[in-house]
């Protein structure tokens, strides 16, 4: 009597699962890895379009999402200013963008599970809708993430500061993905996010805490003065309150706890500056636009100011040197502030001012840079004892012993 044949079904889908979960693994630790390196970027390798088709194909499902849901992930301020239209444009583009690059590095074999990653993500923004993600009506004082400051603000940095590092760089053999630029990415991110929480905490103070400073009348009077003096003046209350709140953070154990995350950046460039604990955003915040609030300049000035420091607090970070000639004692450079970020002896505790660098010469704390030694030959806090990653630097506060 025959014996029953057995079928090989089972063992043919369970080696096929298998086949597909070893391929998925080795995908994501492939693109595990190319996220986790850090070093130069040759042309002719495929690197760069990589990186290129990785990162739009992110930002395009991201937009996406914010597309679906601009109630909750969109900038109250930003969605009333930009166009729809113009956004979908470049979604689109982008879209094209980062699909094309991918499909081409996966049919010249050039990192083909992170490029296939990369394709991934534009099947799923365009399954999601792509560009044609219909907005309507949606209500406008509902709890946000700042989702969209985020791409813009990412998209629109890189472009800009790693051109100017890359034509005027200060050190000239500094690589754009230099060690760390994860940590300081996931502080970027983090602080955009956080955006609509961070300015709610800080409402809240100022108007809470300050009213009862505000004479309306000597807030017509400021706001009566031409624009150009009053914006400069502006400039300098806020740096007053910069300086010494700055200076507080070095000066006092308990402040330089929070202060030390930001000074723990080992390399200067337009993305370091964004490394700051929460807590010390927030109160340097309150500190500073206070004495704003209570003067009363001008909402078109106090735009514009926020569109200068933005600017210059990333300029200063950045690897850039130029010129500056007798400016130089007159505003603060991204040389004046890389040697704030020093940590050689000459440096520590001095260049505390974020816009006029002429408040450090007057109250004794700038630099005195030696002749011999025209750049800092160190950066980062003195011992580098601060850990690496956001989370652990935002808890560093709270399990260290204070550190000068």
């Amino acid at each position: 009597m025959p014996k029953p044949s057995v079928s090989r079904t089972p063992y043919v889908l369970r080696d096929a699962l298998d086949a597909h979960v070893e391929v998925a693994r080795a995908t994501v630790d492939d693109t595990a890895r190319f996220l986790a390196g850090s070093g130069p970027l040759r042309f002719g390798q495929g690197t760069i379009a990589t990186i290129i088709a990785f990162s739009l194909g992110v930002l395009c499902l991201l937009g996406v999402l914010a597309f679906h849901f601009p109630q909750y992930l969109t900038t109250p301020e930003l969605r009333h200013q930009y166009s729809v239209d113009v956004l979908r444009q470049l979604l689109f583009v982008a879209l094209l963008v980062a699909g094309g690059l991918a499909l081409a590095n996966l049919v010249l074999g050039v990192r083909r599970n992170v490029n296939l990653v990369a394709f991934a993500f534009v099947i799923a923004a365009v399954a999601l809708g792509g560009a044609r993600v219909p907005v309507g009506d949606f209500p406008d004082h509902t709890p946000y993430i700042g989702l969209d400051w985020f791409i813009l603000d990412l998209l629109g940095s890189t472009l800009v500061f790693v051109a100017i590092e890359k034509l005027f760089p200060l050190y000239k053999e500094q690589t754009v993905f230099r060690p760390e630029w994860q940590t300081d990415l996931k502080h970027f991110a983090v602080n955009h996010f956080l955006v609509g929480l961070i300015l709610l905490t800080v409402n809240f103070a100022i108007h809470h805490g300050f009213a009862w400073l505000v004479s309306h009348d000597f807030q017509l009077a400021v706001q009566r003065i031409w624009f150009v003096p009053q914006l400069l003046l502006c400039i300098l209350v806020a740096d007053l309150a910069q300086y010494w709140t700055h200076r507080a953070y070095h000066e006092i154990p308990f402040l330089w706890k929070f202060h030390a995350v930001h000074h723990s950046a080992k390399t200067m460039d337009w993305l370091a500056g964004s490394r700051q604990h929460v807590a010390e955003i927030v109160f340097t915040r309150v500190c500073v636009l206070a004495p704003l609030f209570v003067l009363g300049f001008s909402e078109a000035v106090i735009n514009t100011y926020i569109i200068v420091v933005g600017f210059q607090a990333v300029l200063n970070h950045a690897n850039v040197h130029l010129p500056w000639g007798p400016l130089k004692y007159l505003i603060v450079t991204p040389d004046f502030h890389h040697w704030h970020h020093s940590s050689d002896d000459e440096a520590i505790d001095r260049n505390y001012a974020a816009h006029y660098s002429f408040l450090d010469h007057l109250f004794g704390t700038a630099v005195k840079v030696p002749a011999h030694k025209p750049l800092p030959a160190k950066y980062g806090v003195v011992g580098d004892y601060m850990p690496d990653g956001w989370r652990a630097q935002q808890a560093f506060p709270f399990r260290a012993k204070p550190s000068a």
